[in-house]
């Protein structure tokens, strides 16, 4: 299929639909910068050492040989780039410092006008842009760099950090990007956050990570299973030798010995000596605790674990687990006043002010946060069952709740069962008929239609046959209702671990072919109405129901002719997954014109690729299961695209619109809908403060809207935040128009946009993403849990490689519900 060529499309004016307010936004304005050009140089380090250490080289040559430099200080990205202000600078032929050969060759003149061009609207974005950005990247980045671990386009300080578990702490970071606006550069600053090892005495880091008071509590020695959990974490760790001061080496683990430093031997002029025998010989140092195991450094060096300290500012690279990922969330997570307070903290550890090297560029930052021009949209108006009490509802800050509420289309349950993945001493069968009752009386309040009241019961090993425990549920509810396919598997699940839970999806959904509902067992104790009422939602979807659905004035471009909606997202490998990870891509597009349903097409593809390899096909059994739903053929496609960085618009654009396109003249020659594409982007470093009221978070009220100020010079884009906040500060979507052939202007994509976002079937509040964005990145999370190779951190859990590139296919009848919910 050869690639049709597009261009992004150009704004087409601004929106003036809602309430108009200001807002600030952690941008701060780029008030003066020069417009001569800057040379860029390539330079060459040799040997070759990681970025930070080729700055500090690059920083002593550039202080050694300021006169040849002709006084001028160069800035660096710590890789390959130093940037010369405009002039004829001779390169130093003084030797460089005896370790290191540096080599500078120019590279190109950066015209610093082509800049000024882009930001007026006047030409637009060239390579030569894009290095003037990168430039200015560079010289707000190089000082602060020199001082601070660096991570792309963040740094990070020891400063307020939190331990956290098992020797490891969380850092408080602070991102900086140069960003073009109308009319302007800007420094758009927020705070980040990672994890880093404890510097210190290792043992004491041994002792966290077995969770142990102190070190002294590790006389016992380590078990076998001990002993590899020290060694899988603090494998490549690096650290410095203590036992001779006038002599501190350093090292890296490898890993660690199986014998104790009593009991581990090496040649030492022709005979055998333990760890503990050398170093009280050698060094007269007694060992504390000779019964544990040493660090392997090198093939036949052994250090105790006792005389070696851990290096300070090493990033902890490996995935967090659950435990340290929630306290890494609750470290980062703050209030808006609190993160804007914080903001400023990191402008003063910037000093854009006093640094040197902007100066030297003619750059000046303003010290203030950007205040812009926003608008709050009206809240749309949910449509529920006529039969409701209160049919209509136009919800208030975001959220409502379904109390004289009926589903739309409450679905009808007539043959399930319950499987319980717990004993009898656990979770007795007293209280799981009490919790089943609550629960079918909630979904017959909420306008199901539940014809078997009391489903059987069954239990299962939730180690043990998984396949075998679901098989059997299935069967009970066949044999009870004497249908052909049960309809329903209610899942009880112990309280904590993932793997239960993939494995009963996979298993239900790609094997036996039928729904299941998982709850946990802690919820089973005491049952919440409002609990019940957001599982009867779930389960209303995945039977084939419709919860909710917007009045016709608010999704006018809807009704007025057949329109699909689709989402698409792409699911990648994490950091720590081995080279031949898949990533897996999900399309969900809409089934009805009022788009309330929606079913999901699920591909496995090469690991890392962000382009949607097989999207044609996925768009054909989209548009087909629109017309076999609804008769109707779609005028319009509105394709929301989640996860592309700016960097892939064009080559996204490019292939994907083609896909979309050839997939339509594929289902019939002069079949050519109108299509709209969306970029739909969360990992961004925007935040909105409100300068007047706000919500009771302190957050911007939702549907606030931004399409000024802060966004692109002159392309169509917008920030929505359609979602009322719960905890910390709120982040709004960003919104890319980069094609569009249905006629678009800034209110109405806004508006219905934001409108969407109320319909989410999952739960009674606005969301923060269009919901067919929302139901792809769940459809894409629920196809890794169906291939057979899921990674994760351990070994023991990868499956087999030579099916990577396949996933389970969901079950017939399945395919057309939101099973995935």
């Amino acid at each position: 299929m050869e690639k049709e060529t597009f261009q992004i499309i150009k704004r087409p004016g601004i929106g003036n639909k809602g309430e108009p307010i200001k807002v600030r936004a952690n941008f701060f304005e780029v008030t003066k910068m020069q417009k001569t050009k800057i040379i860029h140089y390539d330079v060459t380090i040799k040997p070759e050492v990681p970025p930070r250490l080729n700055r500090k080289v690059f920083n002593l040559f550039s202080e050694k040989n300021q006169e040849a430099l002709g006084g001028i200080r160069p800035v660096f990205d710590g890789t390959y780039s130093v940037k010369l202000e405009e002039g004829n600078v001779p390169v130093a032929r003084k030797r460089p410092p005896e370790d290191f050969r540096i080599t500078i060759r120019k590279a190109r003149d950066i015209d610093m006008e082509g800049l000024f061009q882009f930001l007026f609207a006047k030409s637009r974005m060239t390579e030569n842009c894009q290095m003037a950005i990168t430039a200015m990247d560079i010289i707000i980045s190089h000082e602060i760099s020199a001082k601070y671990p660096t991570v792309r386009n963040s740094f990070y300080t020891p400063q307020g950090a939190r331990s956290l578990f098992g020797g490891i702490e969380a850092w408080q970071g602070y991102y900086q990007s140069a960003r073009p606006t109308r009319g302007k550069m800007m420094i758009n600053i927020d705070l980040s956050a990672t994890a880093f090892y404890e510097e210190g005495p290792l043992i004491r880091m041994v002792a966290k990570i077995l969770d142990l008071r102190s070190p002294n509590d590790l006389r016992k020695g380590l078990s076998d299973k001990d002993r590899q959990k020290v060694e899988k974490r603090i494998k490549n760790l690096k650290i410095r030798d203590n036992h001779n001061p006038e002599n501190k080496r350093k090292f890296k683990i490898e890993k660690l010995t199986k014998t104790p430093a009593s009991h581990t031997t090496f040649d030492k002029d022709g005979s055998r000596i333990d760890v503990k025998t050398y170093f009280q010989n050698q060094f007269n140092k007694r060992l504390i605790y000779p019964f544990l195991p040493c660090v392997v450094v090198r093939k036949t060096v052994y250090l105790p674990l006792e005389v070696c300290d851990v290096i300070p500012e090493q990033r902890y690279m490996r995935k967090l687990d659950k435990n340290l990922t929630d306290e890494m969330m609750k470290f980062t997570r703050q209030n808006p006043n609190v993160r804007a307070n914080k903001i400023h903290d990191g402008l003063n550890i910037l000093n854009y002010k006093g640094n040197e090297y902007l100066k030297q560029f003619g750059m000046e930052v303003s010290r203030d946060m950007a205040v812009v021009n926003a608008r709050i949209l009206p809240t749309p108006t949910i449509q529920y069952h006529q039969s409701s009490r209160e049919h209509r509802v136009r919800p208030n800050g975001g959220a409502w709740n379904l109390r004289d509420k009926k589903v739309a289309n409450g679905a009808t349950l007539s043959s399930w069962s319950v499987m319980v993945f717990s004993n009898y001493k656990q979770l007795p069968d007293q209280a799981i008929k009490f919790f089943v009752r609550e629960l079918v009386n909630t979904c017959q309040d909420t306008g199901m239609n539940i014809l078997d009241r009391d489903p059987p019961i069954c239990r299962g090993n939730p180690i043990g046959n998984i396949e075998e425990s679901l098989n059997k549920a299935y069967l009970n509810a066949k044999e009870k209702a004497r249908v052909i396919k049960p309809q329903l598997i209610l899942c009880i699940l112990p309280n904590a671990g993932p793997e239960l839970y993939a494995e009963i999806k996979r298993i239900s959904e790609t094997a036996i072919g039928v729904a299941t509902q998982c709850i946990q067992s802690i919820h089973t104790k005491n049952p919440k109405k409002q609990y019940c009422a957001n599982v009867c939602l779930k389960m209303n979807v995945k039977l084939g129901g419709e919860n909710s659905f917007l009045i016709p004035e608010h999704i006018q471009f809807l009704i007025d002719d057949p329109t699909i909606l689709m989402g698409a997202d792409v699911t990648h490998p994490t950091a720590t997954a081995d080279d031949e990870s898949p990533s897996y891509a999900a399309l969900c597009g809409s089934m009805n014109v009022k788009a309330s349903r929606y079913a999901a097409s699920l591909r496995v593809q090469t690991g890392g690729t962000e382009i949607i390899i097989d999207l044609e096909s996925m768009v054909k059994e989209s548009l087909k299961a629109f017309y076999q739903t609804c008769g109707l053929k779609p005028k319009k496609i509105l394709f929301y695209r989640d996860g592309v960085s700016e960097s892939q618009f064009m080559e996204v654009l490019e292939c994907e619109l083609t896909a979309i396109n050839a997939a339509c003249r594929s289902l019939e020659a002069n079949y050519k809908p109108n299509i709209t594409f969306v970029v739909v982007q969360k990992r961004h470093h925007t935040r909105l403060f409100p300068i007047h009221g706000g919500d009771r978070t302190g957050n911007c009220i939702p549907g606030t809207v931004v399409d000024m100020d802060i966004t692109h010079p002159f392309e169509f884009d917008f920030y929505l935040l359609s979602h009322a906040g719960l905890l910390g500060t709120s982040r709004p979507a960003h919104y890319r128009v980069l094609y569009d052939e249905n006629g678009f202007d800034a209110n109405r994509l806004q508006k219905l946009s934001y409108n969407l976002c109320y319909v989410y079937a999952r739960c009674t509040r606005a969301v923060s993403l269009v919901p067919p964005v929302y139901y792809a990145h769940l459809a894409a999370a629920r196809a890794k849990i169906h291939s057979p190779y899921r990674d994760t951190d351990t070994e023991s859990s990868k499956g087999d490689k030579s099916t990577a590139t396949t996933i389970g296919e969901v079950k017939g009848e399945l395919r057309k519900v939101m099973y995935f919910m």
